[in-house]
């Protein structure tokens, strides 16, 4: 006895159901939003708005440099102070210029995000954090360069 041989689809169709009742398929967002915008990249926005919210009062601000990193100590900011340590782990630092480079503020990502539940929350911070910067870098008073310091 010969065992019948299945019939062959012809060709592959597009997938083109309804799986488990949801509804089609379809675009995420969109065309003229960006679909991801990394926490790396959507910090590094809030230090520079915060940066040319100040350059507007300041313009000697367009002579710095506004660096983000992750972490103190590795990267171009090079080791901490050892007696800095005393104080925790900063949010910032300002570098003088040398070596070629200009004046650089940096900031640092992870230890702003670890303090700040919301965006709202790492908004405010990280613009206190340029403030208190700017201010050192200027050699003024927070309050000098931003009247608004601390009262958000």
């Amino acid at each position: 006895m010969d065992s019948p041989v299945p019939p062959r689809p012809a060709e592959p169709r597009p997938r083109r159901r309804d799986r488990h009742g949801r509804g089609m398929r379809g675009p995420i967002a969109p065309p003229q939003v960006p679909l991801s915008v990394s926490r790396a990249d959507a910090f590094a926005d809030l230090v520079y708005d915060s940066r040319d919210r100040l350059e507007r009062h300041w313009s000697q601000l367009a002579q710095v440099d506004f660096l983000v990193l992750e972490v103190p100590g590795f990267g171009p900011d090079g080791p901490l102070d050892p007696l800095a340590e005393d104080e925790g782990v900063p949010l910032g630092r300002v570098l003088s210029a040398g070596d070629g480079h200009r004046d650089r503020i940096v900031i640092y990502r992870r230890p702003v995000e670890i303090r700040t539940k919301s965006r709202d929350e790492r908004a405010l911070l990280v613009h206190e954090v340029v403030v208190e910067q700017v201010a050192e870098l200027l050699g003024l008073a927070p309050e000098s360069v931003d009247p608004r310091y601390g009262q958000e």
